[in-house]
């Protein structure tokens, strides 16, 4: 959970409950969440269409129009460029998607891109969203590729505070970016708590953890793409909020989510070096066990050869005599020493000689 201070009007309202992720939808359009018209920080209209909002707005000089799109289509995008004079490069990135935040000016308009971030528990992962805001003098265009955030409940807190919903686009852009920020808090939590039961696993000796260590490093670099460039960016934002004169109460609360953003970044690179840490200890200690049941198969082989040479030996041993009484049993007439007096004696003795003889030479061997 996040750990920061209240730090504006709108923070105070208590939490509201928590609803799906998009919003009602305006439209028959699948991608156009909401398009809302304000005036001194209240909701004056809701258009049904992005051509009723055109209209309203040109009719109102002095409203704001907050348009909210998920996943739109080419034309919208382009009709959308048409009327608020958006550059052709940041709708191109707005369609594309797969873009590393960024803040770009072009001329009065403001194009930022976020990555959003968000903690699955059953998953035990984290999932990456994306979001394009175009700001200018008189809107705020919000282009979503993915789940998070819940630009629902930025929009809520916004028309609770109409105080600070009154300070213009700036003003919403500040509350999607602490969104944004607060988002992390939960996905820091979460991988403190993987990282936490791989250390354990790791020192269990469980084989699997090898991958849920590479596909969390895989995860983190991709929170390190999300939250780093976040730094430079903030600052980038607030020096341009002071150049063109923002409110000084707004620019202080853009400091406190730029104070929060370093923290999280800080932490992220802190989980990468945890983790390759904790990849190299695991490697160490696969390493060792392998050793040691080389070590255990390399004792074995050894006793197992001890074995044998024994069991050769002692078969080698006991071949002398039977070879010797095999040779003098067989049913020859004309056999040397065949009808000799001392031909037992000089057999028994000759299979005794023979079979010491070759005790004493495996003996010395260490055989036996």
């Amino acid at each position: 959970m996040s750990d920061r201070r209240p730090r504006a009007a709108w923070r105070r309202h208590p939490e509201p409950q928590s609803e799906p992720a998009s919003e009602p939808r305006a439209t028959d359009r699948p991608s156009v969440v909401q398009a809302s018209l304000y005036r001194d920080g209240r909701r004056v209209s809701s258009p049904a269409t992005l051509a009723d909002t055109f209209r309203q707005l040109r009719e109102h000089p002095d409203g704001m129009a907050w348009i909210g799109l998920q996943r739109p289509t080419e034309a919208e995008l382009h009709s959308l460029a048409a009327e608020f004079d958006l550059h052709e490069l940041a709708v191109e990135d707005a369609l594309e998607a797969h873009q590393r935040p960024k803040l770009e000016r072009y001329g009065d308009t403001l194009f930022v891109v976020l990555r959003a971030a968000r903690y699955l528990d059953a998953q035990e992962e984290v999932e990456f969203g994306e979001l394009h805001i175009f700001v200018g003098p008189d809107f705020l265009i919000t282009v979503r590729h993915g789940a998070a955030p819940d630009l629902s409940t930025v929009r809520r807190r916004m028309e609770e505070d109409p105080d600070l919903l009154a300070l213009g686009p700036e003003a919403v852009l500040y509350a999607i970016l602490d969104a944004v920020v607060d988002g992390y808090a939960p996905v820091v939590a979460g991988v403190q708590n993987d990282i936490d039961e791989i250390e354990t696993e790791v020192f269990g000796g469980d084989p699997a953890v090898s991958r849920r260590i590479y596909e969390l490093s895989r995860e983190m670099v991709e929170f390190q793409r999300a939250t780093r460039p976040l730094v430079g960016m903030l600052h980038g934002l607030m020096a341009g909020f002071a150049k063109y004169g923002t409110d000084e109460e707004l620019q202080r609360y853009l400091r406190d989510v730029a104070d929060h953003v370093t923290h999280t970044s800080e932490r992220v690179d802190g989980f990468r070096q945890a983790l390759t840490d904790i990849l190299t200890v695991n490697a160490t200690l696969v390493t060792q066990q392998q050793n040691a049941e080389m070590r255990a198969l390399a004792e074995a082989g050894f006793e197992q050869n001890e074995e044998i040479k024994k069991i050769s030996s002692w078969a080698a041993i006991l071949f002398a005599p039977t070879l010797v009484g095999t040779i003098y049993g067989m049913n020859f007439d004309h056999m040397p020493e065949l009808h000799w007096a001392g031909g037992y004696p000089f057999a028994v003795l000759l299979m005794a000689v023979v079979c010491v003889s070759l005790y004493v030479v495996f003996k010395k061997k260490d055989w036996l």
